[in-house]
């Protein structure tokens, strides 16, 4: 393990202090509660003793008699987000309908909502609204009571709200709620009486309560303001879990976390790479190729003009940046995010001004495919007998999009057997990716190459990136691709969120950093991929802040995202993927052996309160095992070991974090 770099005890006590590595806060030296909001301004509810009492709130603007429903989503709106100490604060808009949203913790469980809503312009609507969502899997069994209003006292069986209910939807007017079932509780409070709408609608699995702030006739500049007051209690739940592993049935290998080094920040980049490199293990590398900069005019040989001194020096960055990653003996992906424009259909500008309409990117050239496999050859041939750095493989980014190069699934075949086979011809080992999409979600994408067996022989990899949609029954269908053709499967981009870079100061929060973890150990376990590559390991959604990343102050520090990534980092090297299961909800499980050399790590996501966890199947030789902890207050911190006795051990697991557990025989 790599020595790390990391600030004097002292000045990581005074960050603590400050709430700056803390994204829940101190209010008069004591922890308050920690609500979860989303950047987009969705709060997904309230940790108390680290056990999250789950809802989901969204400002809403409902239009054409409730067939048009606009909510805040990922994505969806441009927000911006930002904390100031207990305060998390998102700006947001609508349509014509602006919001600014504060959400401030006020006490163990607590947290107040100050909704302010206004009006650019005049418009008719059916409303804007602050809304609650209950799941069905949480509430079905529940009640709400009307605590006082007009309709005081009120009593509504969850169960007995229908879809067919919305023609003439429940209607309360009131200054709270009481939400319950047999293990939550959530206490609403109004500042002002309020009119709510209770709908069950199609589709969603539970319900929704719609709080009015602006009604459905709106002149320019109308507006108002509510604050509502959240109360969340209700049973926590300590019980043990038991984690079975089977080392006995090694799956596929898992070579580590990986990164993309995608250079675009000159100024800041640099330390971000210095420091990721030099204290976490990095087994796997991506590199941008920029083509449009490589060759921008059709009739000129690159290659010569290279050996003339007319290099880019973006180019030559970028081969620099493979060199160095080559250098550790990693493997490195290049991949392509631009075209020249003598390459491709229309205008290079239609990459972007084309995506209101939901078009993205442009299609290649067909009378030019020739040439295209020699400029991209050139490309490689150039970086591998002057940078020393032969490519494993190359891709056009999330190509299935159009970020920007775009394919049809059949033209992405076509591509994989032409370039491959001009590359063979070069005696060029570099393969290509298959996919390497821009989401989970558009697995059919790479059907047409999966069934034409011409192409295989030109792969080297499947890949997706993990930004959407990442369900169980997704992933199984990328596991099963790779299998299916016996390659190894990438996670080519690895993040959460693809629209973080408009509210940078996301990168921060506990939440953020648990979501990632969460899906990443998801991910292992249910896909077994060689890699996850981080979006990135460079400034760009950096896992650093300070030294002016993202205007940031102060010296450059790890977040938490950095040591959830150092933690993942430790699986060693050429380990293979151990089945396993767990028999608690809420907690994600990894677990890796490297039978050869005898360690074994498991990695574990632990979504709610402490609780006391055996594990089982621990293989023979292991007696003892390093628990790591990473949560809001600690960083990789070793927190002592397990006692392995006759293939188990048990200990407590901690709440709401991300534990590991190494052995070696």
């Amino acid at each position: 393990m790599a020595k790390i770099k990391v600030p004097s005890i002292k000045i990581l006590r005074i960050l603590i202090i400050t709430g700056f590595l803390i994204p829940g806060s101190l209010n008069n030296g004591k922890l308050v509660a920690q609500t979860e909001v989303m950047a987009w301004s969705n709060i997904t509810g309230i940790r108390v003793d680290g056990q999250l009492m789950e809802f989901e709130s969204s400002l809403r603007v409902v239009s054409g008699n409730w067939m048009n429903i606009n909510s805040t989503n990922r994505e969806r709106q441009r927000p911006k987000y930002d904390r100031d100490g207990n305060k998390q604060t998102v700006n947001t808009k609508i349509g014509a309908i602006s919001f600014s949203q504060i959400v401030e913790d006020i006490g163990i469980g607590s947290t107040k909502v100050t909704i302010n809503a206004s009006s650019e312009a005049d418009t008719t609507i059916e409303g804007a609204f602050f809304s609650i969502y209950l799941p069905d899997r949480i509430y079905s069994d529940g009640e709400i009571r009307v605590k006082n209003g007009s309709s005081s006292g009120k009593s509504l069986k969850i169960s007995s709200i229908k879809p067919v209910d919305n023609a003439r939807p429940f209607k309360v007017s009131s200054k709270g709620l009481i939400v319950e079932t047999g293990k939550i509780k959530l206490d609403i409070d109004f500042d002002k009486t309020s009119n709510i709408l209770i709908r069950n609608e199609p589709g969603t699995d539970g319900i929704q309560l719609y709080i009015r702030l602006l009604n459905s006739r709106i002149k320019k500049g109308d507006s108002s303001a509510k604050t509502i007051t959240i109360k969340s209690s209700g049973e926590i739940d300590h019980s043990p879990v038991e984690i079975a592993i089977n080392s006995h049935n090694p799956g596929r290998k898992f070579e580590g976390l990986g990164g993309n080094f995608r250079l675009q920040n000159p100024t800041t980049d640099p330390q971000v790479i210095d420091y990721c490199l030099d204290n976490m293990r990095v087994a796997w590398g991506r590199v941008e190729m920029p083509w449009a900069f490589w060759h921008p005019d059709e009739n000129s040989d690159p290659i010569g003009e290279a050996e003339a001194g007319k290099l880019n020096p973006r180019v030559h960055a970028a081969m620099m940046m493979a060199q160095r990653l080559t250098k550790t003996g990693m493997p490195v992906i290049i991949s392509d995010w631009s075209a020249p424009a003598w390459v491709i259909l229309g205008d290079p500008r239609d990459a972007f001004r084309n995506r209101s309409k939901g078009i993205y990117g442009y299609q290649l050239n067909p009378d030019k495919t020739e040439k295209i496999y020699r400029s991209i050859g050139d490309y490689i041939q150039y970086m591998k007998d002057n940078y020393g750095v032969e490519a494993d493989m190359f891709s056009f980014n999330e190509s299935d999009l159009g970020i920007n190069v775009r394919h049809t699934g059949k033209e992405h075949a076509e591509f994989i057997k032409g370039l491959g086979a001009h590359l063979s011809k070069r005696g060029l080992a570099t393969k290509l990716l298959l996919g390497d999409n821009s989401d989970a979600t558009t697995f059919d994408f790479i059907i047409p190459a999966m069934n034409d067996p011409e192409t295989h022989k030109y792969i080297g990899a499947v890949s997706f990136h993990s930004w959407r949609g990442c369900t169980d029954e997704t992933l199984k269908k990328w596991a099963g691709a790779a299998r299916e053709l016996n390659l190894p499967l990438i996670v080519g981009e690895g993040s959460t969120d693809a629209a973080a870079w408009n509210y940078p100061e996301i990168f921060s929060e506990e939440s953020f950093a648990f979501y990632e973890i969460n899906l990443y150990t998801r991910i292992l376990s249910t896909c077994e991929p060689i890699s996850i590559l981080q979006w990135q390991l460079t400034a760009d959604y950096s896992l650093l802040t300070g030294a002016g990343i993202f205007g940031t102050q102060g010296p450059l520090l790890p977040t938490q995202r950095f040591w959830n990534l150092k933690q993942l980092s430790a699986t060693p090297s050429e380990s293979f993927a151990l089945p396993l299961k767990s028999s608690k909800d809420g907690i994600n499980c990894a677990a890796f052996g490297n039978i050869a050399r005898g360690e074994y790590t498991l990695h574990i996501v632990n979504n709610g309160a402490s609780c006391q966890a055996s594990v089982t199947g621990i293989p023979e030789g292991v007696s003892s095992l390093e628990i790591f902890v990473t949560d809001k207050t600690k960083g990789m911190e070793k927190v002592g070991e397990a006692i392995v006795t006759d293939g188990r051990t048990e200990f407590t697991l901690q709440k709401a974090g991300f534990t590991t557990l190494i052995g070696r025989k």
